[in-house]
C-alpha cells in the first residue's frame, strides 16, 4: 500500500513538473501561482514519504560531550529549529535543522522527531537557517588566491561582489589559574569578499578597502562621511562598502 501511494504522490509531482514547464512559456505572469502550487506539491510527497525521502540519507549524527563548555551551534541554537535547504537539486521547506560549526555539518531531525542525520555536503547547494543565507563553497571549482577553504558560508550580500563570513567553532581548553582544566567551545569568523570570481580574505578596515583599489578614493570618502568601523562590526562594514562599490561600478 505504501508503495502505490510513493507513486501516486511521485506521479503527482512530476505532472505538476510537467503543468509547470508548459504554462511557464504560455502564460509568463502567472509564474507565481504555478510555483506555489509546485512548492505544495513537492511538501506534500516528502511528507506522504517520511523517513524515506532523500532528504534523510545522510550518516546519523550525534551530540557532543555534555561536558564541554557552551556548545558547537550557531547562534548558540541547540534545538532543532526550522529553516530550509537546497539538497539534490529540489528545495526543502520547515525542516527541522542544527547548523553544527564545529565539524560544519547540518544535521536534520527525522518525522520520528528522534533520530538524527548529517545531510550529504556535496549535496546541498544552499541552506536558509534563523535569517541567514548559507551557500556550500567548494574551494576545488573557484579561482582561490585567498586560500578559501570548502564549507558552508554566510552570505550576508550578493550583487555584483558578494560579501561571506565563514562561522567556526573549535574546542579549546583552559587550564591557567587552580581551577581544575575544562574545555569550552570558542567561536572564530573569517571574512571574505568575491570581487570578478576572486575571493579575498579581509581582516580590517585597510583590506577592505583594498579589495576594492579601483575607487579607493571614493571609498575612503564613503567610509568616514558615514563614520564605517571595520573593527567595530565587521558585517556591516563589508555589507555597507559592497554595496556602494556596486553603486560606484554600476
Amino acid at each position: 500500500m505504501r508503495r502505490y501511494a510513493f507513486l501516486f504522490m511521485l506521479a503527482c509531482v512530476m505532472c505538476v513538473i510537467a503543468c509547470k514547464t508548459s504554462f511557464a512559456q504560455a502564460v509568463p505572469g502567472d509564474s507565481s501561482s504555478q510555483q506555489h502550487a509546485f512548492n505544495n506539491a513537492v511538501i506534500l510527497y516528502h511528507t506522504s514519504i517520511g523517513e524515506q525521502s532523500p532528504l534523510y540519507n545522510g550518516p546519523e549524527y550525534f551530540f557532543y560531550d555534555p561536558t564541554i563548555k557552551g556548545n558547537a551551534y550557531f547562534m548558540e541554537i541547540n534545538a532543532f529549529t526550522p529553516g530550509s535547504v537546497y539538497y539534490d537539486g529540489l528545495y526543502y521547506t520547515g525542516v527541522p535543522m542544527l547548523y553544527d560549526l564545529y565539524s560544519d555539518e547540518v544535521a536534520v531531525l527525522l518525522y520520528n522527531h528522534y533520530s538524527k542525520f548529517s545531510l550529504i555536503k556535496y549535496r546541498v547547494k544552499s541552506f536558509d537557517f534563523l535569517d541567514h543565507h548559507f551557500v556550500n563553497i567548494d574551494a576545488d571549482t573557484i579561482n582561490n588566491g585567498s586560500g578559501i577553504k570548502s564549507g558552508y558560508y554566510d552570505e550576508l550580500y550578493n550583487g555584483k561582489t558578494e560579501v561571506l563570513v565563514k562561522h567556526s567553532k573549535s574546542v579549546q581548553t583552559n587550564t591557567g589559574g587552580t581551577a581544575a582544566s575544562e574545555r569550552y567551545y570558542n567561536a572564530s569568523r573569517d571574512f571574505y569578499i568575491r570581487k570578478n570570481k576572486v575571493y579575498y580574505n579581509v581582516s580590517s578596515q585597510g583590506s577592505l578597502i583594498d579589495v576594492f583599489k579601483d575607487k579607493k578614493k571614493e571609498l575612503q570618502q564613503y567610509v568616514k562621511a558615514n563614520q564605517i568601523r571595520f573593527r567595530r562590526d565587521p558585517e556591516e562594514a563589508m555589507v555597507k562598502v559592497a554595496t556602494y562599490y556596486d553603486h560606484l561600478t554600476n
